[in-house]
């Protein structure tokens, strides 16, 4: 399993990637395009501008796209396409005008160059064989796991009357057990958000409201009972049952793009693993080196007691 240091690592790494991939498969959500696609068929080729007589291509205005998409999220759809060409405009003026100083012969631009090719190799590979990997059986496959192990849970559905003193919650109980209304005492008297519901709650299980609610609730038998008042850190309350039941896995599409990243999660972990696998890697900076053994140090031993629980 993951280490914590190393799952950090990990983490962000795949959400910097996923920052610049776009997951198509059909039962993912559909992620909102970073730039409408024109009205006519075309190709990465094909060049919608040119600056100088140097062209600008839809292949650039999808890599623009990649680059700022989180810019391009907070844009109308309808007007990404020509901001993108506009900053596509400005790179290739004063990109020519870094040309002409010379800044393109450097050794620290070399070095960036060199930099940058190899993320948008890592994107490309990551795109390919890791995203790329990621089908809709797998998920599924990922899915039926899930069910297999899913250990249904008690769930009740309750509603409450929520009142600011004791005497008062025993004087609406009081009314209760002479036969009147819960959800009407509950929609003039409560002072929960949910009063004009008649106090229901809904469906609830274990560990999901304040224990002295909680246990009161989860000790009423059938449906139709109410407690005596319990008093909790929001007020005095009032319980009724309404219904018992299992808890149910959730239905697959709820919990598909939830299970698409797990599934995500697992493939990039398992091909760098084998990636780095037959990698000599030698740290000559003293200090990083320090601060990486010490992280393995630590990966070692947290795994160490996982595997011992």
């Amino acid at each position: 399993m993951f280490t914590h240091s190393m799952r950090l690592v990990r983490t962000l790494s795949l959400a910097a990637l996923l920052a610049t991939t776009t997951l198509t498969a059909s039962f993912a959500q559909d992620a909102a395009p970073a730039a409408p696609a024109p009205a006519a068929t075309v190709t990465p080729e094909t060049v919608v501008a040119t600056v100088g007589g140097e062209a600008i291509t839809e292949a650039d205005l999808s890599f623009a796209a990649e680059d700022m998409a989180q810019d391009l999220a907070q844009m109308p759809p309808e007007q990404r396409r020509a901001f993108l060409l506009r900053v596509l405009i400005d790179m290739k003026v004063m990109s020519g005008a870094a040309k002409a100083a010379g800044m393109d012969q450097t050794a620290l631009f070399a070095q960036r160059l060199k930099y940058l090719e190899e993320r948008a190799l890592r994107r490309a590979y990551f795109a390919d064989a890791i995203a790329g990997a990621v089908t809709e059986e797998a998920v599924r496959a990922a899915y039926d796991a899930y069910v297999a192990d899913f250990k249904p849970e008690d769930e009740i559905r309750a509603s409450h009357i929520l009142v600011e003193s004791e005497d008062k919650a025993k004087e609406l109980k009081a009314q209760l057990d002479g036969g009147a209304d819960f959800a009407t005492l509950a929609r003039e008297n409560s002072i929960d958000p949910g009063a004009a519901n008649g106090g229901d709650l809904g469906f609830f299980g274990p560990g999901m409201m304040v224990k002295p609610f909680q246990d009161a609730a989860f000790a009423l038998a059938n449906p139709g009972d109410i407690s005596e008042p319990v008093q909790s850190q929001f007020g005095w309350h009032i319980i009724k049952l309404e219904e018992k039941r299992q808890s149910s896995p959730q239905p697959f599409e709820q919990v598909a793009s939830q299970l698409q990243q797990q599934v995500l999660m697992q493939t990039f972990t398992k091909k760098v693993d084998e990636l780095m696998s037959g990698v000599t890697i030698d740290v000559t900076d003293p200090t990083l080196k320090a601060a990486l053994d010490a992280q393995d140090a630590q990966d070692a031993a947290a795994e160490e007691g996982a595997t011992a629980q």
